[in-house]
């Protein structure tokens, strides 16, 4: 009958291949921190785009709109990565892909039906269903 410290496999080289990496990550670090060149001009600092002179702050704030456009822009792109798919193997999965699909796409149908009735994709100030704040006194 075998025993326990038959299955088990050694861990020494693990432990040596972790050790060989921390060093070789050390000493490229340390490497670069010798031979790098280090600047000390007051331009080294500055934002620099594209050979222009930056004519404002290099921290602009924008609008959560933007992020939200974009994360439905992405959201919905990989869904026609989906669906893609499914169009390449159409033939193959039959009247079930194509049930499947279907209710996909309506489930992507009525996410876009939510958001649209959220107001998130208006670009509009207050346009939302859930902004209609009561200011004591002193309403715009």
């Amino acid at each position: 009958m075998a025993g326990i410290a038959d299955y088990a496999t050694p861990l020494w080289p693990m432990i040596v291949y972790f050790m060989a990496v921390i060093l070789l990550v050390a000493a490229m670090l340390a490497l670069s921190y010798a031979l790098g060149q280090k600047h000390r001009e007051r331009s080294t600092g500055e934002p620099y785009e594209s050979g222009m002179v930056p004519t404002g702050p290099a921290r602009l704030r924008f609008d959560v709109q933007f992020y939200m456009v974009a994360m439905f822009f992405v959201i919905f792109d990989i869904e026609a990565v989906f669906i893609f798919a499914w169009s390449v193997v159409v033939r193959e999965v039959g009247w079930a892909g194509y049930i499947e699909i279907s209710l996909f796409i309506a489930v992507l149908a009525v996410a876009l039906a939510y958001l649209w009735r959220q107001g998130a994709l208006n670009w509009g100030r207050s346009n939302r269903t859930g902004d209609k704040i009561l200011l004591t006194g002193t309403e715009r």
